[in-house]
């Protein structure tokens, strides 16, 4: 059974998913904890599904390198076996990707390397694409220049505004992480072998 500590920025709807699955005695996983840099409207999740949840707080802390070794203190307490972000819009410092690499996975909307950074959907509709995605990757030291673990292409409408494309780019992103999950704890995916 694998171990997930899940990081989250916001609502939390990847984490939702994955705590569903959950739910499910057949799959392999299960959330352990949640985490977050401020106080994310996903931490209801925590307390609905009762998680142990915790919030490390960026501004509480003189600089970057040592919020990223107080959150690493926190995640290392759940002896967990993956670490997910989930929708987590903080920079992570060198030193805490590379104490949980490759065990490190971030989700994106967009079919990378196609629009990296915390922008993608509305920079996908600005450059006329006509289809973008969703992707799983391992973090790295860059922004959204990880190894890919998997991807899918999610069509672009005309008609589309950033909202209702990014609420199509999340179903995708939720099924795709689930899955990815499953792959890593069947041994179908050996994020080893990604680096």
């Amino acid at each position: 059974m694998l171990r997930l500590v899940v990081l989250i920025s916001g609502g939390g709807s990847n984490l939702r998913a994955l705590l569903e699955a959950s739910e499910d005695a057949e799959f392999p996983a299960r959330v352990v904890a949640i985490g977050a840099d401020r106080d994310a409207d996903g931490l209801a999740h925590a307390e609905e599904f009762g998680i142990p949840s915790f919030v490390v707080p960026f501004g509480a802390y003189p600089d970057r390198e040592a919020w990223g070794g107080a959150l690493l203190e926190q995640v290392r307490q759940w002896d967990a076996d993956l670490v997910i972000l989930s929708g987590f819009m903080r920079l992570l410092p060198p030193a805490f990707v590379h104490a949980l690499r490759p065990n490190l996975l971030n989700t994106h909307p967009a079919y990378l390397p196609e629009f990296p950074g915390a922008h993608a959907v509305r920079d996908a509709l600005a450059a006329g694409a006509t289809q973008t995605g969703a992707s799983v990757i391992v973090v790295d030291d860059g922004v959204d220049t990880g190894p890919i673990v998997v991807r899918e292409r999610v069509p672009i409408q005309p008609d589309d505004t950033e909202g209702v494309l990014h609420d199509r780019i999340k179903h995708v992103e939720r099924e795709l992480l689930v899955q990815v999950v499953l792959d890593i704890a069947n041994g179908a995916v050996d994020l080893a072998a990604l680096r």
